[in-house]
């Protein structure tokens, strides 16, 4: 499924609509070049599944955890790791075999960890304001 958004005040809809779409999933990997829109969009995200949370980006804490109203959702952006190890080391397989939402930014960097179920998004720039949103 694919989505155009012109700018930032669709990419509410845009969110919606992709919740919709992964109601039944529980590993979100989401792709995209640095300052594409990745948090952005998984803020977006979290709102239409109902957190009331600030959210933002965990590239120094690694993973955030946020409550909503189905449960705890957690965020994660490997971008700073060095190696598998570290995910290792903070349990990663607590959170994404929890049955709870995990949004993941930089899978690439746990490329080896990852479940056999999960869906991608991957976020392509094509102007200042414009994206190219592909849920796969």
């Amino acid at each position: 499924m694919e989505y155009l958004v012109e700018n930032l005040s669709e990419l509410g809809r845009t969110a919606d609509e992709i919740v919709e779409q992964i109601r039944k999933d529980r590993v979100i990997l989401f792709y995209g070049d640095m300052g594409a829109g990745k948090t952005t969009l998984i803020k977006e995200i979290c709102r239409a599944l109902g957190v009331s949370d600030n959210t933002s980006s965990p590239t120094f804490s690694i993973v955030n955890e946020y409550d909503s109203e189905n449960g705890s959702i957690y965020h994660f952006d490997f971008y700073r790791l060095r190696d598998e190890q570290e995910a290792f080391d903070l349990g990663y397989e607590e959170y994404l075999y929890s049955g709870n939402y995990c949004f993941i930014e930089w899978p690439d960097k746990i490329s080896n960890l990852l479940p056999t179920n999960y869906r991608s998004i991957r976020i392509e720039i094509r102007a200042p304001e414009s994206r190219n949103i592909t849920l796969i």
